[in-house]
């Protein structure tokens, strides 16, 4: 008992070291640039909050992982008469500035505090969060936002957003032959051979996952449905292991190189942020993963399996991907991806 406890312990700390990591690097100005930047995501949230207006105006928002404010500010716009602006990091101090700047003092509260811990003085009609990251799940802020909303959203409260859904489908790169080909370029640049290096450059290509825009025409099958979240019924032990079959038609002759996923949320009064190839690009991009044999395919040839996402045991905010996969019915293949901190 003692050693599982002390288990435990170390457990704890190391996940609290994670998340202080973690809301550190939301105190960075770069990350808010990024995210500002991408006027897919913001103005997709702007809108949501806007046309929803007659289900905000005069009502209680909680705005959860606020960053620099900016959806609190939305909601106000829309009519809300109270915002808690809720936000763990250290840009904390300059929602403030934010809210001041924009003569907001009256109707938003900015409280410096984690979504678990956070103490209000009331209970709340809406919850705004943008929680999501590459992949959708990468990060695990969405069981932040569960626990919040389980404490604080009054029984018909509304979500935004209200639904994610998660994709995957077989891709090919065009590129990624020119890449290993540098391999045997050397021989013409240096006098010397290293051909021997391109089995290790792909290998060590597909153990890493890239986040990327992946073209349209780079899709090599329709995209399957991984998991469709309902934000107001969605429960933490639902996240703790996103499961789901595949089974995709290939289009034409053509290699596949791997899998790619991607994410849409959506809005009441229809309204979609999409990051799939066929959208426009947003800061998200893509996730890739590269097979250790890339296959030929054909038309209809068929690539059925598995994929299954979870939280990474000691860092939860990591996730850990696992591929199970056949091509036309051949000897199974299994590979696995650790989503870190660390993309190409």
């Amino acid at each position: 008992q003692r050693e599982t406890e002390r288990v435990d312990k170390d457990d704890t700390a190391q996940q609290r070291k994670h998340d202080q990591n973690y809301f550190r690097s939301y105190a960075d100005i770069d990350v808010h640039e990024e995210m500002l930047s991408d006027t897919v995501r913001t103005n997709a949230y702007r809108y949501s909050i806007l046309k929803n207006y007659e289900k905000i105006r005069g009502k209680v928002v909680a705005d959860v992982g606020a960053g620099t404010g900016i959806l609190s500010v939305f909601c106000v716009q829309a009519g809300a008469k109270k915002v808690y602006a809720i936000e763990a990091s250290a840009i904390a101090d300059q929602i403030r500035a934010v809210v001041a700047e924009n003569n907001m003092c009256d109707r938003i509260s900015v409280l410096h505090d984690s979504a678990e811990e956070v103490e209000l003085p009331e209970k709340v009609d809406v919850i705004v969060s943008e929680w999501m990251g590459y992949s959708l799940l990468y990060e695990s802020m969405l069981p932040s936002v569960i626990h919040f909303r389980d404490k604080w959203l009054k029984p018909d409260g509304l979500m935004l957003p209200a639904t994610a859904s998660l994709y995957i489908a077989p891709f090919t790169d065009t590129e990624l032959s020119n890449r290993l080909d540098f391999w045997s370029e050397i021989r013409s640049v240096y006098k010397m051979s290293m051909s021997s290096m391109k089995q290790y450059a792909q290998k060590c290509i597909s153990k890493q996952v890239h986040v990327m825009n992946i073209p349209p025409e780079a899709l090599q099958a329709h995209a399957q449905k991984v998991c469709h979240l309902d934000l107001l019924k969605v429960k933490v032990k639902d996240l703790q292991c996103v499961k789901s079959k595949f089974s995709f038609r290939c289009f034409g002759d053509s290699v596949v190189h791997g899998f790619v996923t991607w994410f849409d949320v959506t809005f009441p009064e229809s309204i979609t942020l999409s990051t799939s190839p066929y959208h426009e690009e947003t800061h998200w991009s893509q996730t890739a993963f590269y097979m250790e044999q890339p296959c030929h395919v054909t038309q209809d040839t068929l690539i059925s399996g598995s994929v299954s996402v979870q939280p990474h045991p000691g860092a939860a905010r990591f996730l850990d991907i696992a591929l199970t996969f056949q091509v036309d019915g051949d000897c199974t293949r299994r590979q696995s991806y650790f989503m870190n901190d660390c993309f190409v």
